[in-house]
């Protein structure tokens, strides 16, 4: 049997209706897994924090020296937020201390959910004197030791980058 030139090629047949809706909808889904899959995984809330001279959270008491407020960026675990409206949170400063942080601006909402997350956050750290629990009133002539006063470190966001 001899082939004609046109005879060559293979016929393929016509796909049905039911195969084009399917190669279609395929094509959807995976058009729209590939999108989903391009959505960033930081959220920021205030302003994007400048990650230049950031640091660590458990080496800003030692990067503090004497300093009572310093303007830094740092990098630490959200323990727990304490209060969403306001953008009350706390940071793991290391060594079972902990950072008391809070936005400037009380127009900030943080979800609870970024609890055990970690975070870039700018802002100024001041360190706050809690008076000594023991301390007695003037005039009372009990012999006591002399503690030093605890230190609480407070933090004053101006923004916060979840990573």
């Amino acid at each position: 049997m001899v082939l004609k030139p046109w005879q060559c090629f293979v016929v393929v047949p016509k796909p049905d209706i039911l195969t084009m809706k399917t190669l279609t909808l395929l094509s959807a889904l995976l058009f729209s897994l590939a999108v989903r899959a391009q959505t960033p995984h930081t959220m920021v809330y205030g302003t994007k924090p400048n990650s230049a001279g950031m640091m660590d959270a458990s080496k800003v008491n030692d990067f503090m020296g004497n300093k009572t407020r310093v303007s830094t960026t740092l990098h630490g675990k959200v323990i727990k937020v304490t209060k969403t409206k306001g953008g009350w949170f706390e940071l793991d400063a290391g060594n079972g201390k902990i950072i008391g942080a809070h936005f400037k601006t009380y127009d900030i909402t943080l979800p609870m959910s970024i609890a055990g997350h970690y975070v870039i956050a700018e802002g100024i750290v001041s360190k706050q004197f809690v008076a000594d629990s023991n301390q007695h009133l003037a005039g009372d002539n009990t012999k006591q030791q002399k503690d030093q006063p605890s230190q609480n470190l407070s933090f004053e966001v101006t923004g916060l980058q979840v990573e």
